[in-house]
Formats: structure tokens, sequence, C-alpha cells
């Protein structure tokens, strides 16, 4: 059973792909109005974890708890079309059933592309087709926000401006957000928790708790101090989310 506050729990999740087990022990929470990042090195069961908490895997052993009636806004990492099909922004969204065009332009604003709409998606550059991936995902005003790996292939300052549209969101909607990434400058001050991966849990804890901690360093050296403080900064406001307050405040603790 979940409390009050927790969106989906995975608990005691082991997982094979191939006949190679590749989860064992995971436990993995998302809480509401709250921003998970999960890292880890290739191989280190990221995509298999999300496709268990997704219900596109089934584990085997463990379970996963998700709130009654949850509704989840999925980003994937790329979405190919055909360069040479004519789509609008605005009917990309259509697809596959009619959008409401109230949600259609609401989504896109949320996204932080409200003008785009009667572009050609052929036409967008990277940080702009995977902002209307994140309106598409928006369209039914998700309880849970999903990521997976959304910033590959962009540079630095365009995966910053995403998250940091993320982060505009998840304080707009009050939704829970999981994002998923082998890149570790996405990192950053948006997440309020860190959770590191490589078949079971290493450490978890806030960006900075986590970047200190030794098994963090076993897995990738110490040379992400300067990715991570071009994120960070310290978090003195509240979040709002129906009523109540999220305090992000500067807490550093960590769990291993």
């Amino acid at each position: 059973m979940l409390n009050d506050t927790l969106l989906i729990a995975a608990r005691d999740i082991a997982a094979r792909q191939g006949g190679r087990p590749v989860l064992e022990g995971v436990n993995l929470s998302v809480g509401k109005g709250e921003i998970v990042t999960l890292v880890g090195p290739n191989g280190s069961g990221k995509s298999t974890l999300l496709k268990v908490m997704l219900g596109a895997l089934a584990p085997e052993a463990g379970r996963v708890a998700r709130m009654p009636g949850l509704r989840v806004g999925y980003v994937p990492q790329k979405l190919h079309l055909d360069s040479t099909l004519p789509m609008t922004v605005r009917r990309f969204l259509d697809l596959p059933v009619r959008a409401p065009r109230a949600a259609a332009e609401a989504a896109l604003e949320r996204a932080g592309v409200g003008a785009l709409g009667r572009r050609q998606m052929a036409e967008l550059s990277g940080g702009q087709f995977q902002r209307v991936l994140l309106a598409r995902a928006l369209l039914a005003r998700p309880h849970l926000l999903v990521l997976d790996e959304a910033t590959q292939g962009l540079d630095q300052p365009g995966s910053a401006d995403f998250y940091r549209q993320i982060e505009a969101v998840r304080d707009d909607l009050g939704c829970g957000v999981l994002m998923v990434s082998h890149e570790l400058h996405v990192v950053m001050s948006a997440s309020d928790r860190v959770v590191c991966l490589n078949g079971h849990v290493c450490c978890e804890g806030t960006p900075a708790a986590v970047s200190a901690a030794p098994e963090w360093r076993q897995l990738f050296g110490t040379g992400t101090g300067g990715a991570l403080a071009l994120y960070r900064h310290e978090h003195d406001h509240a979040h709002h989310d129906h009523g109540h307050d999220h305090d992000h405040g500067s807490h550093d603790q960590l769990h291993a």
C-alpha cells in the first residue's frame, strides 16, 4: 500500500533480460511533486527498471504499487518521423487521438513551445522536438511524468534549458517526475533526489550528497564536480501541491 504522498513505489525488484539477471533487490519510489533522477552506467538496469515501473515488464520478484488512477506522461529518448512527411506540431498532438484545442495549446505552453503549433515537425531543432514530445506527454495532465534519456543528442545548454522547463512543469502541475539518464550532467539542481543504480541501488540522496558518496566515485570517478556545480543551486523555495508546501531546502541526506 502507498501512503498519501507516494505516486509509485517499486519494492525488492528482481528482473532478468535475455536470461541474465540485471536487477536485484531494487527499491525506488516517486512522491507527489518530487523530481527523482535515476542514473547509472550503461548496462546498469535503468531501462529494465523503467519497464517494470511502467508495467511493460513483469519482475521476477518484488512488486510495484501505484496510486489508484495514476496518469503517466512518457517522454521517450527519441522518436523517428519521416522527414518528408508533412505534419504540423498541432497535427502531431492529435495522434493517435484528437486532442481538444484548449488542452493542446495549454500543453504546448507548459512545454515552452506555445508558438510552434503551425510549424512542421521536420523543421524543428532537436530541443524544440523534445519539447513537443514533452507537450504530448502533458496532454493528459499526468500525475507522474517519466523521461527516458530525453536530452540525449542535445548540447549541454540545451539540456539545461530542457530540465529547467521540467522543473517549471512540476511547479505548475504538482506532478512527480522520474528522469532516467546515463549523462551525469543532468544530475542538476532540479533533482530533489538522485538514485544511483548498478544492478542494485548503490546510493541515493541529494545531488551533492550522492556526488560525494564513495559508491558514486567508484562508478564514475571524481571528474563530474564541474558539471554538477553548473546546474546546482540552493533550493530555498517551497513548491505548492494542492495546498501543501513541499520544502526542498538545502538538505544533503544520503542513503546507501
